[in-house]
């Protein structure tokens, strides 16, 4: 059977459509009108250090990116985050369809989006690494996501990704519902580098698919910087966009 054919059998037993609304597409990984409207997508002016987006630009009136107060409070392990995406109601279907419907078909379009946001962070020679699953959850769900989006964003750019640097030891609670420090507890001792020598002296990007408060990456970072990793940034889809205490 030709390419063309099977294309359009695979079309008429699994019609593509829009990942946010459901609405029929003309073709997979394409988004519905409406839907791709509802998206927010984050722009400057943001934090330099993890990208959370200001409503104004900076104290100078120039428009140069500037540190947000929580930045300043409690900086972050890692040293930039950037994400393309404010995580939403709009948005959180695209999560869903990516964390439990295995919708591989947005892939490409997400990579070309956390390609553009990470910009400068994504260096050449920069050593991609998703955060990981724990064994258990990877025979039940089959995939990881962070791992196919790591992967994606490396056909964008070419960068090296390596799946295997960093290790889930415990099989971890989800994290929602939980409050930040609630976050930090359940994740606590919860990753090892697995591959020492392939991170030493690299730069990391760290990629997963939504950063919240950062407990889980702030994890991660820790003990890629005790593999003495030279540097370490986080990539995400998107990113939880929020009033904080800041109180010191």
């Amino acid at each position: 059977m030709r390419p063309g054919l099977i294309a359009r059998a695979a079309d008429w037993l699994w019609p593509p459509e829009c990942p946010v609304s459901r609405v029929r597409v003309d073709t997979h990984g394409r988004f519905a009108a409406g839907a791709w409207g509802r998206l927010s997508f984050i722009a400057d002016p943001q934090c330099i250090r993890c990208g959370r987006p200001f409503p104004y630009p900076g104290g100078t009136m120039s428009g140069a990116l500037d540190t947000c107060a929580p930045c300043i409070a409690r900086p972050p392990r890692y040293d930039r985050a950037r994400a393309p995406l404010a995580y939403d109601e709009a948005v959180k279907p695209l999560v869903l369809a990516l964390k439990n419907n295995d919708r591989r078909d947005m892939l490409a379009a997400c990579a070309r989006w956390m390609a553009v946001a990470a910009g400068d962070l994504l260096q050449p020679g920069s050593l991609l690494v998703p955060v990981p699953l724990h064994w258990r959850r990877l025979m039940q769900r089959r995939y990881n996501q962070s791992a196919l989006l790591a992967r994606a964003l490396g056909r964008e750019t070419g960068l090296e990704v390596e799946t295997g640097a960093l290790k889930r030891l415990r099989a971890t609670p989800s994290q929602a519902g939980r409050s930040a420090d609630g976050r930090k507890r359940n994740v606590a001792g919860a990753f090892q580098v697995d591959q020492v020598e392939r991170v030493r002296g690299r730069h990391v990007v760290l990629v997963d698919d939504v950063l919240t408060t950062g407990a889980t990456v702030s994890a991660c970072v820790h003990q890629l910087r005790r593999a003495r990793a030279s540097g370490v940034d986080v990539v995400t889809l998107c990113r939880v966009v929020r009033e904080e205490d800041v109180t010191i």
